[in-house]
């Protein structure tokens, strides 16, 4: 597979949904590092890369070696390593502890791969979920909001357990150098900047920030300029999509309703120095040419940069 001569700025990244989107969720992660140079055969110098579940976080812990050996050998960063583990939020604390020792073998995959930070989504809300109940990128409204709460649930003692377990996950983070990204999405108990603030309080560690995410928060009504000043100091990085604001979607700038320029100029108010991940796709968007998608993103991404005279 060749690797293309011009790179993308490494302030760029190809987000996971690229592989996500071309082989469905989860992707083998015995084929990682062939998702590996597929991201790098589109110029992308820097990528994504997810552990999905602790079956995948394992096998990535067992098989390090050969992932980062794969990364070095094709010149590739890889800032943020997502660590997607649902039950870091369940009601049962015996759970939650099990989850934190799958989340630091994530940070040691991250900490081995060079990143900056690990990523997960918000927390979920504490209801009885079906055992048979599969790992999604997204939980929407119509499959969380019949679920039923536990008949002994009491929301204060739950919610600084919660706390509690999220600043044990902050504190691993934190003893190898990483920052703690949280997504928004639909259905979390942080799908937008209030939701943040809130449990960012609570948490009380600074390594714990916010992934912006442009899609997400525009279909869920957050401000994206608002956002973005009022977390200046808790955004590294940004995930870059568009929506239409009446279904959940990623798709291309300039295929929704985003308001792109007033995003950038409040970005350039805070003087943001972080990363953009280019997180297109999904099985809800309807992406047709992904590859080229990415590489059009990339270059609209970067004039963005230039325009609007971040990083300088």
């Amino acid at each position: 597979m060749e690797i293309k001569s011009k790179r993308i700025s490494q302030k760029i990244t190809c987000a996971y949904l690229y592989t996500i989107s071309k082989y469905g969720y989860p992707p083998k992660v015995e084929n990682t590092t062939a998702h590996i140079r597929e991201m790098a055969s589109l110029g992308f110098s820097s990528i994504e890369l997810e552990g999905i579940g602790h079956a995948n976080i394992e096998y990535l812990y067992q098989n390090q070696k050969d992932i980062v050996q794969q990364v070095e050998e094709l010149g590739l960063e890889v800032p943020v390593f997502c660590i997607v583990l649902p039950e870091m939020s369940a009601f049962d604390h015996e759970v939650r502890q099990k989850q934190l020792r799958y989340f630091e073998q994530g940070c040691e995959i991250a900490k081995a791969l060079g990143a900056e930070g690990v990523l997960d989504n918000g927390p979920l809300p504490p209801y009885n979920y079906p055992s048979d109940m599969p790992i999604q990128r997204h939980y929407t409204g119509d499959q969380l909001y019949g679920l039923p709460l536990p008949e002994n649930l009491e929301w204060e003692t739950y919610w600084k357990g919660l706390a509690t377990t999220y600043s044990d996950a902050c504190d691993i983070a934190d003893k190898y150098g990483l920052k703690y990204h949280l997504h928004p999405c639909e259905g979390s108990l942080v799908s937008n900047t209030d939701g943040f603030e809130n449990f960012a309080r609570i948490v009380d560690r600074k390594n714990l920030v916010f992934n912006l995410d442009t899609a997400n928060q525009f279909f869920l009504k957050d401000n994206l300029a608002l956002c973005s000043l009022r977390l200046a100091n808790k955004i590294s990085y940004i995930h870059i999509s568009d929506n239409t604001g009446s279904q959940l979607g990623h798709l291309m700038p300039g295929s929704g309703d985003v308001h792109w320029d007033s995003f950038f100029q409040s970005l350039k108010k805070t003087g943001f120095s972080g990363r953009f991940g280019i997180d297109i796709g999904g099985a809800e968007s309807n992406v047709g040419n992904l590859d080229k998608t990415y590489s059009e993103t990339a270059l609209w991404l970067e004039k963005q940069i230039e325009k609007h005279q971040l990083f300088q």
